[in-house]
C-alpha cells in the first residue's frame, strides 16, 4: 500500500537506501551509528538525500574523539550552531538539489546517501584499507568529507572558521602513529 503522504513516502525510500549503508560489512559499528544517526537527521529536515554536512553533524553528536579534533569552546560550539541552523535557515538553499562534485552522474531519486556522501563512504573505507585493513572508521569519514573543497562540510567548517586542510593535516597525521 503506497502511503498518503509523500514525506512518508520519501522517508521509507531514504530508510531502504540509507540502510545499505548501514549494513556495509566495511563499516565500524560506530561508523555505521553515525550513518544511522544522519540519515535520521536528512528525514527530519526533509531533505532528499544525507549529504555530507549531514554526517559531519552526526560524527560530531556521537564521537568525542571526533569533537576533541575541533578543540574546544567558542570554534565546536560556532560549528555546531551553523549545522543546526541548517534546518531553519540556513543551508535552505540546499534543499530539493543533489550534493553532487561532478565526479559521478547524479541520482535524481529520493533516498540514500547523495552522490558525494557516498564517494566520501568509499574514500573512508580505501583510507581504511590503507591504514592497517580494519573496517572504516569515525575518524576515516571525517578525513573524506572534508577532502572534497564542494562538500557541504567543506563550506560548513569554513563558515565556521575551520580550516578543512589542516583538519585533514591532522587527521592523516594522527592515523600515520
Amino acid at each position: 500500500m503506497q502511503p498518503r503522504i509523500p514525506r512518508q513516502q520519501a522517508q521509507e525510500l531514504q530508510e531502504q537506501g540509507a540502510h545499505r549503508a548501514e549494513s556495509d560489512v566495511r563499516l565500524s559499528p560506530e561508523l555505521a551509528a553515525v550513518v544511522a544517526g544522519a540519515r535520521r537527521r536528512a528525514v527530519r529536515d526533509g531533505d532528499r538525500q544525507i549529504d555530507t554536512a549531514h554526517l559531519l553533524h552526526s560524527l560530531l553528536e556521537s564521537d568525542a574523539d571526533v569533537r576533541a579534533l575541533f578543540g574546544e569552546g567558542p570554534r565546536i560550539a560556532r560549528l555546531l550552531g551553523y549545522l543546526v541552523q541548517r534546518s531553519i535557515g540556513y543551508g535552505l538553499r540546499w534543499q530539493g538539489a543533489v550534493e553532487d562534485s561532478g565526479a559521478v552522474p547524479v541520482v535524481t531519486e529520493a533516498g540514500g546517501l547523495s552522490p558525494l556522501a557516498a564517494g566520501c563512504m568509499e574514500y573512508a573505507h580505501g583510507r581504511a584499507a590503507r591504514h592497517g585493513g580494519h573496517p572504516a572508521g569515525v575518524t576515516d569519514l571525517l578525513a573524506a568529507i572534508v577532502v572534497d573543497p564542494r562538500s557541504r562540510a567543506v563550506e560548513v567548517l569554513e563558515r565556521a572558521g575551520i580550516d578543512p586542510h589542516e583538519l585533514f593535516a591532522r587527521l592523516e597525521a594522527s592515523s600515520s602513529r
